[in-house]
C-alpha cells in the first residue's frame, strides 16, 4: 500500500516504513503528526484518486529528528564593476517515518 501526500509545497509517494525529509514542520522530536492532504492512495490493483485530496484520508508519520541541510553558496559576480557579493543558505527539514496509511 502507498499514498501520494502534499506537504511543503511538495509532493511525495510514501509506504508504510519510510523515512523521508519534507520542509520543516512545527513538531517535536518523537511526537506523532497526521498529514492529511493525501492526493492518492495506492492498494494493488485498486488506485483511489482524490478531487484534488481524499476525504477522510491520513497518513500518520512520527518525527525522527529535526535539522538542517547541508550550505548553498551564493555568489552574485559583476566583471569589470568590482562588484561580488558572497551568501550562505542551509535549508530546514523535518524527518518522518511514515506509521500508517488511512483510506478514510
Amino acid at each position: 500500500m502507498y499514498a501520494v501526500i502534499q506537504t511543503g509545497g511538495k509532493q511525495y509517494r510514501v509506504s508504510q516504513g519510510d523515512t523521508l525529509r519534507v520542509e520543516k514542520l512545527i513538531a517535536e522530536e518523537g511526537e506523532s503528526v497526521a498529514l492529511d492532504k493525501v492526493l492518492m492512495i495506492g492498494d494493488g490493483e485498486t488506485v483511489t484518486v482524490g478531487s484534488p485530496y481524499i476525504i477522510g484520508g491520513t497518513v500518520s508519520a512520527t518525527v525522527k529528528a529535526q535539522g538542517r541541510g547541508k550550505k548553498v553558496k551564493i555568489i552574485k559576480f559583476r566583471r569589470r564593476k568590482h562588484h561580488l557579493k558572497r551568501q550562505g543558505h542551509r535549508q530546514s527539514y523535518t524527518e518522518l517515518e511514515i506509521n500508517e496509511i488511512n483510506a478514510g
